[in-house]
């Protein structure tokens, strides 16, 4: 294979990884805005969409029913954690840092949940297209890469409506630029919490359907890619969501050149380099400010 085709190469396993990531850092990213805190639970919705979706179709129902089970699944998980977990402890005044820990927490119960019920070993799913992979340019792309492109891609338009065009979007635009004076014009931020955590489960579960036919899906694949999500959204500005997805992106490609021309030992050196370098350069990341108010 030529150097071209190898960059290349690189490049498409860059954007495929990026989708991912940016798809985490969304995620990520809504919740900050609404609630003030990051859910670095969310990785393990990423697991637990993946391998509910693989004992479904194991259990016999069609790949499309299983799909569509799983992401329910965590959605309603991401409910529950929010009214159990997040929304007792946010009404008897715990700090954005307790709300925090009280994530990373959730997130070490449901990896060991998962542990208990799927165990270690590894899982996969059949690709969503029978087509076989393709040449470009020399370089070998397999039909998945598109389904997860088209994932980050329905994911940006989608919210991009949400936000532009419907009633509850500007709500949640209003509660970002200014809680209290959304509260004052009847918008409620609770209900608000209650609807990120809930989609943000959904799209985490996506996310984990989507790469399982590329890579395999164990118990503990979450809390790299949760991780990395969350350096998506460093990377880009954590109050940018056009911000989370350049930074998914751009952290894709990074590490896929990285791995490609340097070695395998840099796959997850990567993000923390990143996620350093920009915190000492620029810690409000590309599109991002500094300023929120509360």
């Amino acid at each position: 294979m030529s150097l071209e085709s190898q960059l290349l190469q690189y490049l498409i396993s860059g954007l495929t990884l990026g989708s991912i990531y940016a798809v985490i850092a969304i995620g990520l990213v809504v919740t900050f805005n609404i609630t003030g805190i990051f859910n670095l639970a969310l990785g393990e919705f990423v697991t637990i969409g993946a391998l509910a979706a693989i004992s479904l179709y194991a259990a016999g129902l069609p790949l499309i029913v299983a799909f569509v089970l799983a992401v329910i699944v965590a959605a309603v998980l991401g409910a529950l954690m929010e009214r159990t977990a997040i929304h007792p402890a946010r009404n008897a005044n715990a700090t954005i840092l307790t709300l925090v820990i009280i994530t990373i927490g959730v997130g070490i119960a449901m990896r060991g949940a998962s542990l208990l019920i799927w165990g270690t070993h590894p899982y996969t799913l059949p690709p969503f297209s029978a087509h076989a992979p393709f040449t470009v340019g020399g370089a070998t792309v397999i039909p998945q890469s598109f389904w997860v492109l088209g994932l980050g891609v329905v994911c940006v338009a989608v919210l991009f409506a949400f936000f532009e065009f419907t009633y509850l979007g500007k709500a949640v635009r209003a509660c970002v630029m200014n809680r209290t004076a959304a509260r004052l014009v009847g918008v409620n931020p609770n209900r608000l919490s209650l609807a990120a955590f809930t989609v943000t489960g959904a799209l985490g579960a996506l996310a984990g359907i989507f790469i399982t036919p590329i890579t395999f899906a164990t118990f503990d694949m979450g809390f790299m890619l949760g991780l990395k999500g969350f350096v998506a959204a460093i990377l880009g500005g954590v109050t940018n969501v056009p911000g989370a997805i350049i930074g998914g992106f751009l952290l894709g490609i990074l590490e896929a050149f990285g791995v490609g021309l340097i070695g395998s030992g840099l796959k997850d050196a990567v993000a923390m380099l990143v996620m350093i370098v920009v915190l000492l350069v620029r810690p409000s990341g590309i599109l991002g400010s500094l300023h929120r108010e509360m």
